[in-house]
This record gives C-alpha cells, sequence and structure tokens, in this order.
C-alpha cells in the first residue's frame, strides 16, 4: 500500500478549503448564501493597473520566463512605496525581493532560517499559516499568547519566562489578523529588542496598514530593525490585487540572499505584465485612492458589520481596524460554532468562529468587510430574524 509522507498526518486541509466546499454545495441547492469569511477585497484594481497589465500582455515578447528576483521597476517601486508610505529607506537592489504572495513568502523564510526540530514562535490566535506551513517543514510550533486586555499585544514578560534556547524565527502581524488589534511603536521597539537579546529573527506580517487605519507603521521603523527582522507586505489587500498574487519581503541584503536562495529553486518568477501593473500601482495610488478605498468604503461596511454583532449579542472594539471585526461571544453561547453554524443555515449567513485562529480565539467571531454593503445590510436583516 503507498502511504503519504508523515507530514500529511501533521496538518489539515485548509478551514476555508473545507467550508467553502459546504458552502457552494449550500448554494448549488439554491440557499443563497452571503459570505462574511474571507478576506478577499471585492473592489477593482485602480484603472492605470488594469490598463498597464493590458499594455504589457499585447507585446509579445512579454510572455518568457522572468529572473526570480523580479523585475528592477518592480524592486524599485516597491522601495518607493515603502519610502513614501513608512518613511523607511531600503536597497531596491539588496533589500526587496517580490514574493507571489505572502503565503509563499511564510515558506521561503521557514526554509531559509529554520532547521527541522527548531522552534518557531507562532500568536495565538494567529493566522493558520503560520502553524501548517512550520510544521509541515519539520519545526516546532511554541504559542505565545495574544490577549483583548493586552490589546492583543505580545506579553513581553511572558514571553521572557520560556526557553527560548531553540527558538529560531517569531511571527508577528500588525496590524493584528483577526483580532483588529492595531500596530504599536512601542510593540515594534520591543519586538526588535526582544530578537537581538535572544538571537531571534521576528518576521512582521504587514498587509493591513491601509485599511481603515490612518497612521502606517513598520518594523522597519525602529532602529537597528533590519539587523534582526522581516517584514512582509502585499498588495492583495491595500491595493485590491488579492487575485493577482504579489507580495513583497523586505529585510538586510544577507537575509533577502538567503531567502532568494530558496525562492529560485521553486519558482520562475512571475508574469511581467503582473509586475509591472504592480509597479504602477505602487507608484500612483495615491491618498486619494487610499482613502477612498481602503477608509471610506470600508467605514461604511463596518458600520453593518457592527450592527451585526449587536444583534448577535457579541462585544467588541470599536478601535480595531483591518477589514475583519473580531467580537467575543456571548456567555450563554457554550460553543462558537453553535452560533456560526446556526448563522450559516439558518440565515444563510457565513462567518468565521475564531477557533480555527488558536484557542484563544475559541470564544470569539470574525466578520469579513469584503462584501457589497446592501450584502452586508441583507445579512444583517437575514440575522434579525433568526434571533428575534
Amino acid at each position: 500500500m503507498i502511504q503519504p509522507a508523515d507530514r500529511i498526518s501533521s496538518v489539515q486541509e485548509y478551514y476555508f478549503s473545507r467550508k467553502l466546499k459546504e458552502v457552494a454545495q449550500l448554494n448549488a441547492e439554491g440557499k443563497d448564501i452571503i459570505s462574511l469569511a474571507i478576506g478577499s477585497p471585492d473592489m477593482p484594481p485602480s484603472p492605470q493597473t488594469v490598463e498597464k497589465l493590458c499594455e504589457v500582455a499585447h507585446d509579445a515578447n512579454a510572455h518568457g520566463y522572468q529572473i526570480t528576483v523580479g523585475t528592477p521597476e518592480l524592486r524599485e517601486a516597491m522601495a518607493y512605496f515603502y519610502k513614501r508610505w513608512y518613511d523607511v529607506d531600503l536597497d531596491w537592489k539588496t533589500e526587496v525581493l517580490p514574493l507571489i504572495g505572502s503565503k509563499e513568502g511564510i515558506l521561503h523564510v521557514t526554509l531559509a532560517f529554520v532547521n527541522p526540530g527548531d522552534e518557531v514562535l507562532v500568536p495565538n490566535p494567529g493566522y493558520p499559516t503560520y502553524t501548517s506551513l512550520s510544521k509541515i517543514l519539520g519545526a516546532k510550533i511554541v504559542n505565545y499568547n495574544l490577549r483583548e486586555d493586552n490589546g492583543w499585544q505580545p506579553d513581553f514578560e511572558e514571553l521572557e519566562k520560556m526557553d527560548l534556547s531553540k527558538v529560531k524565527l517569531m511571527w508577528t502581524n500588525y496590524p493584528n489578523m483577526p483580532t483588529g488589534g492595531r500596530a504599536q511603536r512601542e510593540t515594534y521597539e520591543r519586538l526588535v529588542k526582544f530578537a537581538k537579546d535572544h538571537n531571534i529573527v521576528v518576521v512582521n506580517d504587514n498587509p493591513y496598514s491601509f485599511i481603515l487605519s490612518e497612521e502606517h507603521l513598520s518594523i522597519l521603523q525602529v532602529p537597528g530593525a533590519k539587523d534582526c527582522c522581516i517584514e512582509f507586505n502585499s498588495m492583495s489587500k491595500s491595493h485590491n490585487m488579492p487575485g493577482w498574487r504579489v507580495g513583497m519581503c523586505m529585510a538586510n541584503a544577507q537575509f533577502i540572499q538567503w531567502i532568494m536562495k530558496i525562492k529560485s529553486n521553486i519558482d520562475s518568477g512571475t508574469f511581467r505584465g503582473i509586475q509591472l501593473a504592480a509597479a504602477e500601482a505602487l507608484k500612483n495610488n495615491d491618498e486619494a485612492w487610499h482613502r477612498e478605498f481602503n477608509i471610506e468604503t470600508y467605514s461604511r461596511r463596518r458600520q453593518y458589520a457592527e450592527q451585526i454583532m449587536d444583534v448577535l449579542g457579541c462585544t467588541y472594539d470599536k478601535n480595531q481596524v483591518g477589514m475583519f471585526l473580531w467580537g467575543k461571544i456571548p456567555a450563554d453561547i457554550e460553543n462558537v460554532e453553535d452560533l456560526t453554524e446556526r448563522v450559516l443555515h439558518e440565515a444563510r449567513v457565513f462567518i468565521t468562529p475564531g477557533f480555527i485562529f488558536g484557542s484563544n480565539g475559541a470564544r470569539y467571531i470574525r466578520i469579513s468587510l469584503c462584501a457589497k454593503e446592501e450584502k452586508i445590510k441583507e445579512a444583517l436583516e437575514r440575522i434579525e430574524k433568526i434571533v428575534k
């Protein structure tokens, strides 16, 4: 009997991959499910971004393999983006690496820095891929707690009491997903000191800093951060390009070289049209564009999401940012999935149970703002009917 590799037993199919099959079946039965689960922006990229893609696609010479390190135009645009919005200076030739999305970057960075058996610090709650890819690659997961009473920031006193001798990598994510916890300069400063004190590489995943946020923070703003930190960013959220799969990795030249060595053995670069169109977006999506799409639109949607939380009896922090709303379920509900399954099958609205992000999310739900206002309003009306 042929058997799969042992690593298959260490992970499960991604929750959304599994659950979306069920939703698809319900839709096939005519249930008309409104999905408020996935963080996939439903708005288009800027017109000049699409125009650049079409322009390059019509060039007969643009369809060959591209260099894995990315085109100079895209790397220059990424460095420009970081200087313009975060006031971070980057050498585009040596300190910037385009990615085929941040999920790919999680794989490459782990392969570049972590040996089988090494330990990786992963936030609880946190993005499930930090855990699953680390397990697939043979790393040992060490969770660190994020809690509501601490603003979903790391508890550094708790971290210092842990045995960190085998930890190679630490994943952080601010503004935080799923909790909406804000990025804080103090947290970044303490993370840089923590990394240096314990010889750990901190990887900050930073795709949400434009969503409902006027302040754009980066861990690389902290002096000395490049010595021990890597930052990911993404065009999926801030530029309405989730399906384009364009992310970016910023670090010191040595770290980038190591990551590039792994990446060059795995992929063959991104289509030139996507790269040049992404560069167009990074350079020309101005403050007015970001305000319209990343603040004003999500602000209007957020009002309906808050009403859904209110109807369900959930509590939530109105100061959270990002493209989700994170709320704590009422005390009289024993299991979060009892609530989300009832909402799915009775109100025909798909929302996310927080347990998929870790045990500290077990009493929470997450509502995505990536649906048109009329759809979120309809979801509210459906939920009101089953609660009354």
